[in-house]
C-alpha cells in the first residue's frame, strides 16, 4: 500500500520550521549541521520495485503495488550464504549482496568515511 504523501518537504525547510515554532533562531541559537548521506541512506524513496505496477484503489490517495511473486526456497539459500560469508571481508559481502539484489547500491565512500569518524 502507498499513501500520497503530498509535495516533498526539504528536511532543512522542517529543520527551520521547527526551531522557528520553538521561539529560537536558526544559526543564532540553533546551528543545523550538514552531514551528508549516511550508507545505506537515499535522497529519496522508491515506491515500486522493478517489475511492480501501481493500482489505484477506490479512495485516490491510496494505492498498491502489484508484485512479482518471489522463491521462498531461492530467498532461503540467499539468507544462508550470506550467513557463510559473515566472516569474510566486507567488500566480498556487498559484491554478493548487489548480485542477490540487483537494486541494492552502496557507496564505498561513504563506508570509509563512517569508519574513519
Amino acid at each position: 500500500m502507498a499513501l500520497d504523501m503530498g509535495k516533498p518537504v526539504r528536511i532543512v525547510d522542517l529543520a527551520t520550521d521547527m526551531i522557528r515554532l520553538s521561539g529560537l533562531e536558526p544559526g543564532r541559537d540553533i546551528e543545523i549541521a550538514f552531514t551528508g548521506l549516511r550508507p545505506g541512506e537515499k535522497l529519496a524513496e522508491e515506491l515500486l520495485g522493478v517489475g511492480e505496477r501501481q493500482i489505484q484503489t477506490s479512495h485516490p490517495k491510496i494505492s498498491v503495488a502489484e508484485h512479482c511473486p518471489c522463491d521462498h526456497d531461492v530467498i532461503s539459500e540467499a539468507v544462508l550464504e550470506l550467513e557463510q560469508l559473515v566472516y569474510e571481508p566486507r567488500d566480498r559481502i556487498l559484491a554478493r549482496l548487489c548480485e542477490i539484489v540487483p537494486e541494492y547500491r552502496y557507496r564505498p565512500q561513504a563506508l570509509e568515511r563512517r569508519a574513519a569518524a
